[in-house]
């Protein structure tokens, strides 16, 4: 049998993907990840015949793909805030709506040299992302996980960020005494599902560290620790950001009303879901 065109190769194989909401896409992704392309390149030369050697590589990821594995963890990348992203095993996956997040903190810090701690930061791509996005602020990211550490380090050297360093420490156990008192805000995204949700066990959260995910007291002890904690890092009127899940927010209201925070408000997602909740420490 002779190897199929490339518009051939991605009709069979799409087909296949038959658990997946985005299989062409997901088809494209790896075969453009393969020939080293961009998925236009199919548009433009879909007559094209894969040569043996590229079938066998994508056939082997596309079965990593069938089995439910990322395409993120697949590929080895992620585009967030427009950025190109290492990922890895040992960190959650950044997602669109974690932009929100972002674009909060842009919306909300008017200080054009501020300072802001990121709070399990991961891949880096919240801490790098602001810091890209204003190279006149000043972000120190940390993450509990050594190998977050380095992949976000990995990160800072690949987008040519300095402007941001990374280091390891549990939430703000490590972070220099320079930076008491002195930050415009905190942000964070950590782990707030509860270890009893169902979703755990399905789609892509299955394969990410469940230490980047699940947290006790009904997914909010992530947050009280980073409230009860924060305070003599904030300047006057500082803030902090969190993530949460689309039905935290009252309870993260809550929080930051009991340890002091004024001004607190709740920002949607592109879902039109609570997904973002911060408050001013005055």
């Amino acid at each position: 049998m002779s190897n199929p065109t490339i518009e051939q190769l991605l009709k069979s194989s799409s087909a296949q993907l038959v658990n997946s909401d985005s299989a062409l896409l997901d088809v494209q992704i790896l075969l453009a990840h393969v020939l080293d392309v961009s998925r236009s390149h199919f548009y433009t030369w879909p007559d094209n015949v894969v040569n043996p050697s590229d079938l066998i590589q994508f056939n082997t990821l596309l079965t990593r793909r069938i089995n439910g594995e990322p395409i993120a963890y697949i590929t080895g990348q992620q585009e967030f805030w427009s950025l190109p992203f290492v990922v890895s095993p040992a960190t959650l996956i950044p997602r669109a709506d974690t932009e929100v997040l972002v674009e909060t903190v842009l919306n909300n810090v008017v200080s054009l040299t501020a300072k802001g701690i990121d709070l399990g930061t991961g891949t880096g791509a919240i801490a790098l992302s602001l810091a890209h996005e204003m190279p006149n602020w000043s972000m120190l990211a940390v993450d509990y996980s050594q190998d977050a550490v380095e992949l976000a380090q990995k990160n800072c050297t690949n987008l040519n960020i300095d402007n941001a360093e990374i280091i390891q420490s549990d939430w703000l156990s490590n972070v220099d005494d320079s930076w008491l008192n002195t930050c415009d805000f905190i942000v964070s995204n950590p782990p707030y599902i509860d270890e009893k949700d169902p979703h755990l066990s399905q789609g892509d959260v299955r394969f990410e560290p469940n230490s980047a995910l699940v947290a006790a007291n009904g997914g909010l002890q992530d947050y009280i620790d980073i409230l009860n904690r924060v305070k003599p890092f904030l300047k006057p009127s500082g803030y902090v950001f969190f993530e949460h899940g689309f039905e935290q927010a009252d309870a993260l209201q809550r929080l930051f009303t009991e340890c002091g925070f004024s001004n607190i408000k709740t920002v949607k997602d592109y879902g039109n879901n609570d997904r973002v909740t911060f408050g001013q420490f005055i």
